[in-house]
């Protein structure tokens, strides 16, 4: 095994100043990171233990849920105004790993999540991820989980986190600190598409954290529907999040976003305008999940996922539509 320092940060401040000083990479529940570092596709030579500060809060207020950065899953889901307020939240975390994992996963952890493309995660294959240069063995390999947006012929690998798709759809917001202060972004400004830069996932800085996410409230309802080859413990095949906002049995704002399909969470920009000012009803159903795949690129094994992304979106979208 290779030599690495350890930190346990006793302050923010700490933390933030020996990632900027030396780099390394923060861990709290390392439910992800382990796995890589075990397999050899990660090695940080420092480790900074950001788990025991405060940081782990779950708030609800006027205008939303704050979600601490170290707050585990396995809290956010079972938290009451979580599950009132925003259930595609505590959907997605439930459909997520184990409940073994849950209670150790927290949301930093689990919006930075490493996609699962076995090629990268065996670190034996040509990766982009790991050794610019050398070709992504899925773009001819087998591909049949792997992306049909946002992909190129450097990386075609899918995003990985449940709980990222459905706090796109909600627009939540994200809090990164380091010591040059905080910056706010939508969520979804987070992420960098894999076919444009396989070694960069995220536009997160040296020494930066993920510190809070902020989900605003909404009228209507949001609801998460995840489609796999297995019952539990099983990444998307298909995902989607959908938030319908709905006045006099009009929908009057739609955000959709979907998972297993994209190297980013994938927001279905198409179908969304098509829903917006639409009467809440089957034919606006049907006639937004139609636009779904718009612009998806099928890969050989792959292009089954354009057919049940519709017939997912549809399920979705009947089902929050039910509620809102």
């Amino acid at each position: 095994m290779r030599a690495f320092d350890y930190l346990r940060a006793q302050t923010e401040g700490e933390a933030l100043a020996a990632a900027a000083r030396d780099g390394g990479a923060f861990i709290a529940g390392g439910t992800d990171l382990m796995p890589l570092w075990k397999a050899g596709v990660a090695a940080p030579g420092r480790m900074i233990d950001i788990g025991r500060l405060p940081l782990a809060e779950v708030t609800a207020g006027d205008g939303g849920l704050m979600l601490g950065a170290t707050a585990r899953l396995a809290d956010i889901a079972d938290h009451l105004e979580v599950r009132r307020r925003h259930p595609a939240v505590a959907q997605a975390i439930e459909a997520s790993a184990s409940g073994q994992v849950r209670n150790m996963a927290t949301v930093g952890g689990a919006l930075l999540q490493r996609t699962r493309c076995a090629y990268f995660r065996s670190g034996i294959t040509p990766c982009e991820k790991l050794e610019p240069g050398s070709g992504c063995a899925a773009v001819a390999g087998e591909n049949r989980l792997h992306a049909i947006f946002g992909g190129g012929p450097s990386c075609v690998a899918t995003h990985a986190s449940d709980l990222a798709v459905a706090l796109v759809a909600l627009d939540a917001q994200v809090r990164l600190r380091s010591l040059a202060g905080e910056r706010v972004l939508p969520l979804e400004a987070l992420y960098l598409p894999a076919g444009e830069s396989p070694t960069r996932e995220t536009v997160l800085e040296q020494g930066e954290m993920i510190a809070v996410v902020d989900v605003p409230d909404a009228p209507g309802r949001s609801l998460y529907l995840k489609v796999r080859d297995r019952a539990s413990f099983e990444f998307a095949v298909v995902s989607v999040a959908v938030a319908l906002e709905v006045t006099n049995g009009r929908i009057v704002r739609a955000r959709i976003a979907a998972g297993g399909v994209g190297t980013i969470p994938w927001r279905l920009s198409a179908s969304e305008a098509a829903l917006t000012g639409a009467e809440v009803g089957e034919a606006a159903y049907r006639n937004a999940a139609a636009l779904a795949a718009d612009g998806a690129q099928p890969l050989t094994h792959n292009g089954f996922k354009i057919e049940l992304l519709k017939r997912t979106v549809f399920r979705a979208l009947v089902q929050a539509g039910d509620q809102a």
